[in-house]
């Protein structure tokens, strides 16, 4: 099948590396185009034989399946746009939590699906969300779900928990990221130059991924593993007992008050 991208920001980019380091598809059946046509040659000085659309009409005419990777306020508006260039057999792919498939499919005439990818997909690692409409042929289901296989592990969500997953699976990287740089920052203060404290970090990063791929703990085995009792690590979980809180529930409270406001005003566009 032929695959096409609308938007190749952060999240596009991400995909076709994935999907191209993996073998998903090949370059000459990738059909992309960005409103900003530069970062879509940029991309093509990678891959010389992806094919760039100057207008994402001529993505729709060559592409079977079209994932749009536009702002999540800027999908209603382009599947309006688009709509009279769709096939009854092509399958439109949105990547944003806020708009649902029954949603999508009050716009467009033809088959559809979300799916919320990570930033870990560029290693060929970590989680996709999954849903589908029950206007999707089982063929088309199967295959995106085998396509996801090769570049993550694919999970499929019901509507109720999008958000709270997302926040998890798409946002917790950099909320990962956000609290190990505070870490380094803070170690500082104890003698510890950045260079080195980010190295030591990276490192512990990648070798907590392989202990946790490779079975030898539990997020919990692992936490229990290194804690010795009365010993230094217990005295720093205290200090997270202590003074975490609700921070996490802030957190989520927060990034699902941001989904209630794009939701409310996705409901307007659809009233129009």
């Amino acid at each position: 099948m032929k695959w096409g991208v609308i938007g190749t920001g952060n999240m596009g980019s991400v995909l076709i590396d994935a999907w191209l380091t993996s073998g998903v598809v090949a370059e000459d059946d990738l059909w992309i185009h960005n409103r900003t046509l530069a970062k879509a040659f940029d991309i093509k000085d990678h891959y010389p034989s992806i094919n760039v659309c100057t207008t994402p009409e001529r993505v729709v005419k060559n592409a079977d399946i079209i994932f749009v990777c536009v702002k999540p306020l800027q999908v209603i508006p382009f599947l309006n746009q688009i709509n009279k260039h769709l096939r009854p057999e092509q399958c439109i792919v949105s990547i944003t939590s806020p708009i649902s498939v029954q949603e999508l499919d009050q716009v467009v005439p033809c088959q559809t699906a979300r799916i919320i990818p990570s930033i870990t997909n560029r290693a060929t690692a970590g989680a996709t969300l999954l849903t589908f409409s029950d206007r999707i042929e089982e063929t088309m289901k199967a295959y995106l779900i085998q396509s996801c296989k090769l570049f993550s592990i694919p999970v499929e969500i019901d509507e109720a928990v999008t958000r709270v997953s997302s926040d998890i699976v798409s946002c917790g990287p950099a909320f990962l990221s956000y609290l190990i740089q505070a870490f380094i920052r803070a170690s500082k203060d104890y003698g510890l130059d950045e260079e080195n404290g980010t190295l030591f970090a990276e490192k512990m990063i990648v070798g907590f991924g392989k202990l946790i791929e490779e079975g030898h703990y539990s997020l919990k085995s692992l936490q229990e593993k290194v804690t010795v009792k009365g010993g230094v690590t217990g005295a720093g979980l205290k200090v997270f007992d202590d003074e975490l809180g609700d921070l996490f529930y802030h957190l989520l409270q927060a990034t699902h008050d941001k989904y209630g406001e794009d939701r409310h005003h996705v409901a307007n566009q659809l009233s129009k």
